[in-house]
């Protein structure tokens, strides 16, 4: 396999991280807009995501299951356009039923990038642990950007040109890599380029159930506060004075800036040190973090929830590296 291919394997993988997150994470938002402009409730338009969000996750399966009996690339060719003109479909929407089926089918789409994208980076990689790093700061720039993008495309223009904008690029660089693997630039590997020993049985099954049960409760943490968090500075900041979409869009971004910090570094410590320390004390870290959620309020206890992230950040690299094998 040439190094070339390698480095775009991670480029566009690292990108389909940032559109899988991006893409999915837009809604709490732009929801913000939606409320005036459709005049519903908060309450009354936040769950239109939830078909999306169900269908992110429920769709991974089927979409591994292809990656391995097809072809990685060529799923991420269609994670890439699929996912992007759905986002962009959903910006035509003209009634709350028309946005759910749209956020429902980018979803869906977007289910194709985590266990596709992720297996696709591990086979093209030499340094595992780095590479991992690298792409999952490119996800966590996805969960912090897309407050900010849909933000200040809300402000400039509409809630439309918000779903509209980003989904035409993930669009296209589905049609590069298309052309890209056409030409014979990006390579399919059926074996990892650094073969590691097979992992025996029971070893396999005790690290399926462990990072299953600390998966479900990271991923319910990381999910509340990030829906969560640009509702409630909106609301705290409003009453202050008020602030526009985009000054809540980037406090954020802000937010979640640290923790892409905190995601290189446990990228470098997985090259460097046994994975399962790393995956033991980072969840460990997190348990001071927690208990500051209940001891504050509003923004003080979103922001620490949103920041609690940090510690489970460095776990991602550890984490996908122990899956890989």
């Amino acid at each position: 396999m040439s190094s070339l291919s390698a480095r775009l394997s991670l480029g566009f993988s690292s990108l389909g991280h940032t559109y899988a997150h991006l893409l999915t994470m837009l809604w709490p938002t732009i929801v913000l807009v939606l409320e005036k402009d459709w005049a519903m409730s908060y309450a009354e338009l936040l769950p239109l995501a939830v078909a999306g969000q169900v269908l992110f996750g429920a769709g991974a399966l089927p979409a591994g299951w292809l990656g391995d009996r097809w072809s990685a690339t060529g799923m991420m060719v269609v994670f890439f356009i699929g996912t992007g003109l759905a986002t962009v479909a959903t910006g035509f929407a003209e009634s709350p039923w028309q946005l759910v089926l749209g956020m429902a089918v980018t979803g869906l789409f977007g289910s194709i990038y985590h266990p596709v994208g992720t297996a696709w980076l591990v086979r093209n990689a030499v340094n595992r642990g780095k590479a991992l790093g690298i792409n999952g700061v490119f996800g966590s720039l996805g969960v912090g950007g897309a407050a900010l993008v849909a933000g200040v495309l809300c402000d400039l223009f509409s809630w439309r040109v918000a779903f509209i904008v980003p989904g035409a690029l993930c669009t296209l660089t589905g049609v590069v890599l298309w052309c890209v693997m056409r030409a014979g630039f990006v390579e399919a590997p059926q074996t990892d380029r650094m073969p590691q020993p097979e992992a025996e049985r029971h070893d396999v099954v005790r690290a399926f159930w462990v990072l299953s049960l600390t998966m479900v409760a990271a991923g319910l943490m990381s999910q509340a506060a990030t829906v969560a968090l640009p509702k409630l500075f909106e609301a705290q900041l409003s009453a202050g004075g008020g602030v526009s979409t985009t000054g809540v869009g980037a406090l954020v971004a802000v937010v979640y800036g640290f923790t892409a910090v905190a995601q290189m570094v446990g990228g470098h410590l997985a090259d460097r040190f046994a994975m399962k320390p790393i995956y033991v004390v980072s969840y460990l870290l997190q348990i001071p973090f927690s208990t500051g959620i209940v001891a504050t309020c509003r923004v003080i206890a979103a922001t620490t929830a949103a920041i609690s992230g940090m510690p489970d950040r460095p776990t991602t690299s550890a984490k996908n590296g122990i899956c890989s094998r």
